[in-house]
């Protein structure tokens, strides 16, 4: 299917006849659980009930290890040959991008996103991911050590099991795909537990994988709250790996859910507070400008490489600070079912109250634009695009992730304070460097504490390119070829031939 647009008509149109699925995809097929509840999502659109969506609990997570484990024992998936298995990610691939307007039209309805981002970046990305790692099928490869003659020493790279993958609803789609692409690229199966708020899109991406050959019990969607599926899942004795994205302190109960059950792997991203650090010799002005709004404007801001510090040098604050004013009015919030709208809806009502509880506690610096809710769709959760000024970096606003469109503003004198502040966070995950020294960029690049740093750029992210963070952002990283690291384990197997 093509990408287009539309007009936010004739998206209410398509919306008003939509029925989605709201149940757990299991073993092949949608399922309901006795006893069940269920729970409303909510459009952050105009704030009505979407769809009430199925919480099978722990019983529903139960039936959802047991036919992945069974589909792994029976080696259904994992003994496939390679080849067959990369084809039937391929179809996977493609049936995403057939279905495009789908999966677009659930994305801006479940989380508020531009209709137009949705329907390229979010789809494109969801199937490149399935299609690299199709690709990266036959690529993992074994080893030979040296041995004594009478002797063979191998190492080989095994799938872990079953995979729990737990997702958050900023880029729904794209970091589940990050995430059971090279756990099924390994031969592993899957369990995915999307965010509440937006889990219409995951079941749409559950019916796709079926209809693509991903055999039964290899691909499970079980929706719900964190408190019944997302726990069950982290404590189950089954699960051998968890797969985590989302916030702090949730990833903290998760390691605790992990550790107080059968001690499974655990990988973590949680998040981050991603500075700007611009010094006085920026050659490319403009494209800064641009960039740092990008950076912390796109999605509404709710994204955890968001740029939400900049740290910039004193001489150039002035200038800098009035760039970037006016181009926070091009951001503006719309009606994220019209193709011209950049910036869409905060996830939800809660989500945006507590954005704005944030900005009413701050005490430090001046908002220069922004920090009010506004309501082009009217019943609907909006931010403007906001940025504080002067503010001191020890205040909380500069230290938590405020985890939307707001950013803070702070200057430095030189490259020894520059590198204290970007660097005195509890997080790690992404940091950029601006600057006309190639001899300071190389210096930073180095200096910066985080799992992935640019210099004269932001947020260049592709599905080549490992993707994580240190500190307090967690451990593990999603992408590359070191995702496939991830979901596997080394077996050392030595084989004496004076025995044969």
């Amino acid at each position: 299917m093509t990408e287009r647009a539309g007009s936010a008509h004739e998206w209410l149109a398509r919306a008003a006849a939509w029925m989605p699925e709201t149940r757990a995809f299991i073993d092949g097929g949608f399922v309901s659980f006795a006893g069940a509840t269920r729970f409303e999502t909510i459009a952050p659109r105009d704030g009505s009930v979407l769809a009430l969506i199925e919480d099978g609990g722990a019983p529903a997570v139960d039936a959802a290890v047991a036919a992945a484990r069974a589909a792994f024992d029976d080696g259904r998936w994992r003994r496939m040959p390679p080849r067959q298995r990369a084809e039937i990610m391929r179809r996977f691939a493609d049936l995403v991008l057939e279905h495009r307007d789908e999966l677009a039209l659930a994305e801006p309805l479940d989380v508020g996103k531009p209709i137009a981002e949705a329907s390229t970046t979010d789809v494109n990305e969801t199937a490149e991911a399935i299609r690299w790692y199709a690709d990266a099928i036959d690529k993992v490869h074994d080893e030979v050590l040296s041995s004594p003659e009478h002797a063979l020493l191998t190492v080989t790279r095994e799938p872990m099991g079953v995979i729990g993958a737990i997702v958050p609803w900023n880029f729904s789609i794209i970091i589940a795909a990050w995430k059971f692409a090279p756990a099924l690229a390994t031969g592993n199966s899957v369990v995915l537990k999307p965010s509440e708020l937006s889990t219409l899109p995951a079941l749409i991406l559950a019916r796709l994988a079926a209809e693509a050959g991903i055999p039964d019990g290899v691909f499970n969607v079980v929706p719900g709250l964190g408190d019944s599926v997302g726990s069950a899942l982290a404590r189950h004795p089954d699960v051998d790996k968890i797969a985590f994205t989302g916030s702090t302190a949730t990833a903290r109960r998760v390691v605790m859910d992990a550790a107080g059950s059968n001690m499974k792997a655990v990988s973590i991203e949680a998040g981050g507070k991603s500075p700007h650090v611009v010094f006085d010799d920026v050659e490319d002005w403009e494209r800064l400008v641009d960039t740092i709004a990008g950076s912390i404007f796109y999605n509404a801001g709710q994204a955890c490489t968001a740029g939400s510090r900049v740290l910039v040098h004193e001489s150039v604050h002035e200038r800098l600070v009035a760039d970037l004013v006016a181009k926070a009015a091009s951001w503006m919030p719309g009606d994220p079912l019209a193709a011209a709208t950049q910036m869409g809806a905060i996830a939800s009502r809660r989500q945006l109250d507590g954005m704005l509880a944030k900005l009413d506690a701050n005490r430090s610096g001046a908002v220069v634009t922004g920090g009010r809710a506004v309501a082009p769709v009217a019943g609907g959760f909006y931010l403007e695009p906001t940025i504080i000024d002067g503010v001191d970096t020890a205040a909380p606003i500069a230290q938590e992730e405020v985890f939307g469109p707001v950013l803070t503003v702070s200057t430095f004198r030189d490259e020894g304070e520059a590198l204290r502040l970007a660097n005195d966070t509890v997080y790690g995950l992404a940091a950029g460097v601006w600057t006309g020294s190639l001899s300071r960029a190389h210096r930073f690049t180095r200096e910066l504490r985080a799992g992935i740093v640019w210099a004269n750029d932001f947020n260049a992210l592709g599905i080549d390119r490992p993707f994580g963070g240190v500190k307090g952002t967690g451990a593990g990283r999603d992408k590359g070829v070191q995702a496939l690291t991830q979901y596997t384990t080394t077996k050392t197997s030595w084989v004496d031939f004076r025995g044969a």
